[in-house]
């Protein structure tokens, strides 16, 4: 009787397991708008989310008036970027709107886009990049130094 009751345990785990097949990685970047209060928490609250989901997480500082902030967001909407860094997870704040809490939690740069690595408290975790170039080269310069932040071959 067990072996029977053992042989159907592993008949059915190999039914679910072939219905429901691999696990696939997603495909599109993922914007993840800032909410009110502390940055760390929420990145971190993001972050724990998105290795369940089998994303990774960057937190993204821009502003409204920043024109490669724009030609970023443009891309992502595009689908551009989706093939490359399709398992990213972008956590978005303003830099006008979220500058000092942004601080407090060590996001700091003197110029945007910025793109930092989140450690695990949430904080900055001093691996980022910040700045590009204006006009049509914007993106092709960000996602060289996406790249590289992201330890990846080109």
């Amino acid at each position: 009787m067990h072996v029977v009751l053992h042989g159907l345990r592993i008949g059915c785990w190999a039914v679910l397991l072939a219905a429901c097949g691999s696990p696939r990685l997603p495909s599109k970047i993922d914007w993840v708008p800032a909410k009110a209060g502390p940055v760390a928490p929420f990145v971190l609250a993001e972050a724990q989310r998105a290795v369940l989901e089998g994303r990774r997480v960057l937190v993204y500082v821009g502003a409204t008036w920043c024109e490669p902030c724009r030609k970023l967001h443009e891309a992502v909407q595009r689908g551009a970027l989706d093939a490359k860094f399709g398992e990213l997870r972008l956590v978005e704040y303003d830099l006008d709107r979220d500058a000092e809490r942004l601080a407090e939690a060590g996001y700091v740069s003197q110029f945007i886009p910025l793109l930092a690595v989140p450690d695990e408290e949430g904080r900055a975790s001093g691996r980022q990049f910040a700045g590009s170039v204006k006009g049509d080269g914007a993106v092709d310069r960000i996602v060289a130094d996406l790249t590289k932040l992201l330890g990846r071959a080109r």
